[in-house]
């Protein structure tokens, strides 16, 4: 008589252990009773589940990264681009994240490649390269949207990777050295300006001290015997080659005119 009783004590005790649910800090316990949601989700820690009655679906409120496929991209430049990215979302609301999506995270999915297809197909290809932070604001702004009434939160977007096609490569590739030879000429041209405002300067100096003129002739000539050449450099003023070929020019007209 003692072990018919012990038989049904022995079932409860095993279907009341069966019934303890763990849940662990980062998740939560959506329960289902009797076909309706209970209005808060249980956790963490020990829960009862009474099965058949109840059904808990468990939830992570971590922080997943879910990496978006590369693709293929028309830019609003007509540049074909493949373009690869990373989401960062986490679930804020368990209860909505099961009940109003079938698969929160196949939905993120799938909304994160449509997405990135018509964000970067608003921008140019300048702008897709240069102003990423501004982009990834934008598409974390759009995800965050329209997963808000799934109870999820995009906490950021980051475009990974940008694929060029190798003529847009050369041709970006031909711009930018066309860019530095024209820093480069406009470098030249500037310095070029700044020495012949010093070199007036220099001839406005020498002209108020004629004999400036004759020390640089002497620094000259110590620079040139510093390399041991037999070059011999005779300077001569330029005011004595006037004087000299005025005197030619007026001994050459006189016979011409007698």
């Amino acid at each position: 008589m003692l072990d018919l009783w012990m038989v049904p004590v022995a079932i409860v005790i095993i279907y009341l252990l069966s019934s303890i649910k763990i849940l662990r800090e980062y998740e939560r316990g959506v329960v289902f009773r009797l076909g309706r949601v209970l209005p808060q989700p249980k956790g963490p820690g020990v829960v009862l589940v009474f099965a058949p009655i109840d059904r808990i679906i468990r939830i992570s409120l971590r922080i997943e990264a879910m990496e978006v496929p590369a693709q293929d991209v028309i830019t609003r430049d007509n540049v074909t681009v493949k373009v690869n990215a990373v989401v960062y979302f986490r679930v804020i609301d368990p209860t909505r994240a099961v009940i109003e999506v079938a698969n929160f995270l196949y939905a993120t999915s799938q909304l994160s490649q449509t997405s990135l297809r018509s964000v970067l197909g608003e921008v140019d290809l300048d702008s897709l390269l240069s102003q990423r932070e501004k982009i990834n604001l934008r598409l974390q702004t759009v995800l965050d949207q329209q997963t808000g009434p799934w109870g999820v939160k995009v906490t950021m977007v980051e475009v990974k990777q940008v694929d060029l096609p190798e003529q847009m490569i050369r041709a970006i590739a031909r711009q930018a050295e066309a860019e530095r030879e024209k820093r480069a000429k406009i470098i030249h041209a500037q310095g070029e300006f700044e020495a012949s405002e010093k070199l007036a300067m220099a001839a406005e100096q020498i002209q108020r001290q004629p004999a400036a003129i004759q020390l640089r002739y002497l620094q000259t000539l110590v620079e040139i015997g510093a390399e041991k050449n037999t070059t011999v450099v005779f300077p001569l003023p330029i005011d004595m080659m006037s004087s000299l070929t005025r005197a030619l020019e007026h001994l050459a007209g006189g016979p011409k005119s007698a």
